[in-house]
């Protein structure tokens, strides 16, 4: 199951479950405009591409949440 990262791991922006965020295949999960700007569709860590985060039902949501693991790392 996709794991509903909480924030950007770049600058640290709250992403709730229902943001618009951008998730790479091993579901780094970055803000649109590091995405878009400095990090010109580059996932850092692992060198992919990225595509925008699904957003999960609110009746799944219930059933599994999202994450509250903080990525950022100031």
């Amino acid at each position: 199951m996709l794991d509903l990262r909480p924030d950007c791991e770049r600058c640290g922006r709250d992403l709730p479950p229902d943001a618009d965020a951008r998730i790479c295949t091993y579901e780094c999960t970055f803000c649109p405009e590091c995405v878009d700007g400095p990090m010109a569709n580059v996932c850092p860590n692992c060198g992919g591409g990225f595509e925008r985060r699904p957003i999960r039902p609110a009746a799944m949501l219930a059933k599994h949440p999202a994450s509250t693991v903080r990525h950022y790392k100031p």
